[in-house]
């Protein structure tokens, strides 16, 4: 009787151990981000690096040379950041973007931009190119 719960509990163990290695080899390379109320509500002023995401408030970019101003928001808080990086293409106002850096207690210190954006692709034209089908329909 032994013998047969060991042939079920040997491979239990062995499957469990691996999805514990997994798991904490993934949870250290995940990189979450902050929104602007837990970087103002929770976040100490620090040269530690984080992200922080929400939407561009429009009217807020400014460039200043060789770096860009913006307001990033949730919604319920907004945070000033100040990016000195390379700007993505796609970024315009109102739109998703995730800046990673540094937190100073009043602005976000940024070199690096990721922008999130939807799947469909326009032209200047505002014709919507989000399938193979349409593209060589039209050509």
């Amino acid at each position: 009787m032994i013998r047969r719960y060991w042939k079920f509990l040997v491979p239990a163990v062995l499957a469990v151990g691996l999805l514990i290695v997994l798991l904490i080899n993934l949870s250290s390379n995940l990189v979450y981000f902050q929104t602007p109320t837990e970087l103002l509500t929770e976040i100490e002023p620090s040269e530690n690096r984080l992200r922080l995401g929400g939407q561009v408030v429009a009217g807020t970019v400014v460039e200043n040379g060789e770096t860009l101003l913006l307001t990033v928001t949730d919604g319920r808080e907004s945070a000033a950041v100040v990016h000195a990086g390379v700007i993505p293409q796609l970024f315009a106002e109102g739109q998703g973007v995730i800046v990673e850096g540094t937190w100073d207690g009043s602005t976000f210190h940024s070199d690096s931009m990721l922008i999130r954006h939807d799947e469909q692709y326009r032209t200047g034209d505002d014709v919507v190119y989000d399938s193979v089908e349409h593209q060589l329909d039209d050509s």
